[in-house]
């Protein structure tokens, strides 16, 4: 299951909090990879790729360049569509930690604007229902 279909069915079942703190989990890096594949091969190998990563929270990116990009390499020219394809994912990051922003902004003014007695009754019954998927009887538990 993609992350995408995972976030859809965590919101579908009402697991705001898990489809949220997936969101932002994934939000935060990003991993280009271009490489140059073969007729039989469907994994990149080392020499035959460039990998970035990038997290914006601890601020890291790093590089991996493989050999036939370099100097005289056969595929030097890919270096720029890499580079292009950086920039880019570093503009995906932060559109989707804007919406991401936006969302968690519409979700606490939604949460303060619900009236006290109905956000307790909400957290009351998440928690019974969580109780209650834990909590089964057996068959041999059938009244007589």
């Amino acid at each position: 299951m993609t992350t995408s279909d995972e976030f859809k069915a965590k919101l579908k079942a009402g697991e705001i909090v898990d489809a949220l703190t997936l969101a932002m989990s994934e939000a935060v890096e990003l991993e280009i990879t271009t490489w140059v594949s073969s007729a039989n091969s469907e994994q990149s190998s080392p020499g035959y790729r460039m990998r970035t990563h990038m997290n914006i929270v601890d601020g890291n990116i790093s590089n991996e360049i493989g050999t036939h990009f370099i100097g005289n390499g056969p595929y030097t020219e890919l270096r720029e569509f890499h580079m292009e394809q950086v920039l880019e994912g570093r503009k995906i990051i932060r559109q989707n930690l804007e919406s991401l922003q936006q969302l968690f902004t519409t979700i606490a003014s939604t949460l303060s604007q619900l009236p006290r007695d109905s956000r307790q009754m909400e957290e009351r019954n998440s928690l019974l229902a969580a109780s209650s998927e834990t909590i089964s009887p057996s068959s041999e538990d059938d009244l007589q």
